[in-house]
């Protein structure tokens, strides 16, 4: 069986995950018993920073990177963690091993600014430190469905610019993005392709966006688009082997023409897009830069 088909997200179920130890603000706790006030500042208004980030084969990919991003994060709202780097990797590595977890696994990072005093939009309200909570499940791509590709709406809602909203602060505020999902679902596609403030082709609505083109690989400049670290290693791996990488702007005329489309994230690497606004994307399995990727990107995962 698996969760949400038709989606870039995708993933087999698994029974373990319905007793999986989570981590909530110093304590470790069953699945069931893991909860949040109703005054913390995550749930009143979505105030807090997160990370997803895979388990493969022992190895927690792009640690690193996944780390800076979140903490770059933080500092940019005036929120402070309360523990270090090295601190907050222990407790995830602690959450692994008290569920047994090895291989296939997918890790949601989140902290929020903390519990306040009143449910209102001023962190001065502030009653304390920091809530960090962390969930590891048992998380496979499924196969199948991500053969089956995706097919895309242009949504009528935008990625923001950063004086509106910066895509680069990986924060739990995901309305305009939720929005746009709802909108393409609605129009009977998985997902939603967004446009930036001046109608160029920005990103999806939860992952990064590339179209092949003769032979190059291109995406958006990444002033409208999510701080993707698989959009960044997808476009390192391609350099490396020799592809033109292009972040340019690029009109949707240029997308529904395109040779080959698809999407990069965390938990589904890269999944392929065969139709954008009824329009079929050929995707030729014969010649497909996008599979010659996706093995670059496995043999990188398993290091």
């Amino acid at each position: 069986m698996t969760n949400t088909t038709g989606s870039s997200q995708s993933y087999v179920a698994d029974t373990r995950n319905e007793d999986v130890i989570v981590y909530v603000d110093g304590e470790f706790k069953p699945k069931h018993q893991a909860t949040v006030s109703i005054f913390d500042s995550g749930f009143v208004l979505g105030d807090g920073v997160w990370e997803g980030i895979r388990l493969v084969e022992g190895r927690l990919i792009a640690l690193d990177e996944h780390m800076e991003r979140l903490y770059q994060g933080a500092a940019s709202i005036s929120l402070d963690i309360g523990v270090t780097r090295e601190a907050l990797v222990g407790l995830i590595r602690e959450t692994l091993d008290r569920n047994d977890m090895h291989d296939g696994v997918h890790i949601r990072l989140m902290v929020s600014r903390g519990l306040k005093s009143t449910p209102n939009q001023d962190p001065r309200f502030l009653r304390g430190k920091a809530t960090i909570v962390i969930v590891a499940e048992h998380k496979v791509v499924d196969k199948t469905a991500k053969a089956q590709g995706l097919t895309l709406f242009t949504s009528t809602f935008r990625c923001s610019s950063p004086d509106v909203f910066d895509l680069r602060l990986n924060s739990h505020s995901r309305l305009n993005f939720i929005q746009a999902l709802i909108q393409a679902i609605n129009a009977g596609a998985n997902e939603a392709l967004m446009l930036d403030p001046h109608g160029f082709v920005a990103s999806c609505n939860s992952t990064n966006f590339f179209i092949v083109r003769d032979g190059e690989l291109w995406t958006s400049t990444g002033r409208y688009n999510f701080n993707g670290i698989t959009h960044k290693t997808v476009m390192r791996l391609a350099r490396e082997a020799g592809i033109v990488v292009r972040e340019l702007d690029f009109t949707l005329a240029q997308t529904y023409t395109a040779d080959e489309a698809f999407v990069t994230g965390t938990l589904g690497g890269l999944t392929p897009v065969y139709r954008i606004d009824g329009h079929a994307i050929v995707n030729r399995r014969d010649a497909s830069l996008m599979q010659r990727l996706a093995a670059l990107y496995d043999d990188y995962l398993r290091g």
